[in-house]
């Protein structure tokens, strides 16, 4: 059987994350701690207490997030007894670092590094919003570009988020809601048009902290935001579609459809909520 594992991105996180997990399995306990250790805060109170609401800061959403992935992967192995085995695993955007954790590609701690220098730039340096629209991307992009947006992500065939400037972002939804009267428009809370051209400085910074980290061929295949199919099992390539996933958009559909096209049978997701 044909089984992906499935981990998810920025806006998934919510206070109290893993806390029944924490509470309830030493397995978990021991991912926060060492995230803990490797992050040199506690990941436990910020996941837990949001304390004045910094959960919801990039430089500490994409921490926590990873580790709630990971804890909850490391208990499901548990309780599973390693019976169910993946032939393929695939994240959105700060989800994708989780999938080479599950890959074996990348140890938890070297994620950590990469995800929280990853966050710290794109919190940083990033610029603009973005807004989620209930359309193709075919439909939206003509759109978008006459408005200096860019595409951020193609989630679903009628779902494509846009990344842009507040004021650019107005002038789209204006006319969106003009030309398609029947689909909503939701500005999303970010801190800046990821993946994007605005994400042109963090990604370039960001790239020397990827080519100085260790990484391994993954032993299962990983799905790639950039190109909507899998990665190869070249280290050196993993990275450098790595840090063009930074700024451009998030493959989300076709990833799934090459899964499906593969045969995937049953799919498993790990952490974050809706």
């Amino acid at each position: 059987m044909n089984i992906l594992y499935v981990f998810p991105g920025q806006g998934s996180q919510y206070e109290g994350m893993g806390k029944d997990i924490y509470e309830a399995h030493d397995t978990a306990r021991k991912i926060y701690d060492t995230a803990s250790e490797v992050l040199g805060f506690d990941i436990v109170e910020m996941s837990f207490n949001n304390p004045n609401d910094e959960l919801n800061l990039t430089r500490n959403t994409q921490p926590a997030l990873l580790t709630h992935h990971i804890a909850c992967l490391e208990v499901f192995r548990e309780k599973t007894g390693g019976t169910v085995q993946p032939t393929m695993a695939a994240g959105h955007s700060l989800g994708e670092y989780s999938a080479l954790v599950a890959a074996n590609a990348l140890t938890f701690e070297t994620a950590q590094k990469l995800v929280q220098k990853r966050g710290e730039l794109m919190g940083e340096h990033g610029e603009g919003e973005m807004t989620a629209f209930m359309m193709a991307v075919d439909d939206i992009r003509p759109l978008a570009e006459e408005h200096k947006c860019a595409i951020s992500a193609c989630n679903q065939p009628q779902q494509t988020v846009v990344g842009g400037s507040s004021a650019d972002l107005e002038a789209l939804e204006a006319a969106v809601a003009e030309k398609f009267p029947r689909k909503r428009a939701i500005r999303l809370k970010t801190e800046g048009a990821f993946h994007t051209y605005y994400m042109d400085k963090a990604a370039e910074l960001f790239r020397a902290v990827l080519e100085e980290a260790e990484m391994s061929a993954p032993e299962i295949k990983v799905l790639s935001n950039y190109t909507g199919g899998f990665h190869d099992s070249d280290p050196a390539g993993i990275k450098e579609r790595l840090y063009y996933q930074l700024m451009h958009p998030v493959m989300w559909d076709a990833n799934l459809m090459t899964a499906l096209g593969e045969g995937v049978a049953k799919i498993y997701e790990f952490g974050g909520g809706i």
